[in-house]
């Protein structure tokens, strides 16, 4: 049985149905699972009219366990979730990205699988670009990165198609994600699963 950490921050709660499907979907895979978040920034910016949704948020993400190192030395795959942000990951994802020199350097992070997902609020707003620079993030840690590809159906559904990982379009509407955008995290996080589930078995050997 393989271990599988879902870690994202979500501002507004896109992100967050997106990491708790995939959460689920890891575990009916026959993964052990810990769901982390990212804390948020003391200071943060919303789109206005979110603000409602941002406090909403905080208040169903209590508890929900904080994200540390330890979940990341624990796990054999990791799926990572960000908003976009100018076609970036959210601050709170690279702050926490940059603390994990000391767990990554020594090498303690490689060879795990690791994926990506995100939200954001317009078709072509940074999707692909906010998950590639993750990718960045995963080579500099020596990990078996594991995109969606062109893999199965679902990933052709008319509300999916992104190769690199699953990722909804919000509209900046909070915690508006269709269900194909589930449906895909899902798959996503079998995929993980299968795969970190054959590098602890090789590493078993």
């Amino acid at each position: 049985m393989p271990n599988v950490a879902v870690i994202y921050y979500s501002s507004t709660g896109n992100v967050h149905r997106l990491a708790r499907a995939a959460a689920e979907a890891a575990e009916q895979a026959g993964a052990e699972v810990r769901l982390r978040r990212i804390p948020q920034p003391a200071e943060e910016t919303f789109v206005p009219g979110t603000e409602e949704a941002a406090a909403d948020l905080r208040a169903a993400s209590d508890g929900i366990p904080e994200a540390t190192l330890d979940d990341l030395d624990w796990a054999d795959g990791i799926l990572i979730g960000s908003p976009v942000r100018f076609g970036l990951p959210a601050p709170a994802v690279i702050r926490f990205i940059d603390t994990t020199a000391p767990l990554s350097i020594p090498g303690g992070l490689a060879n795990k699988a690791v994926s990506a997902f995100t939200s954001g609020s317009a078709p072509h707003g940074g999707h692909e670009t906010t998950i590639l620079a993750l990718h960045n993030a995963f080579c500099h840690w020596g990990s078996l990165i594991v995109a969606n590809g062109s893999t199965d159906p679902v990933l052709f559904q008319p509300n999916n198609g992104n190769p690199y990982g699953s990722s909804a379009v919000s509209r900046n509407k909070p915690g508006q994600v269709h269900e194909e955008n589930l449906a895909a995290i899902a798959y996503q996080a079998r995929r993980v699963t299968d795969v970190a589930g054959l590098v602890r078995g090789l590493k078993a050997l």
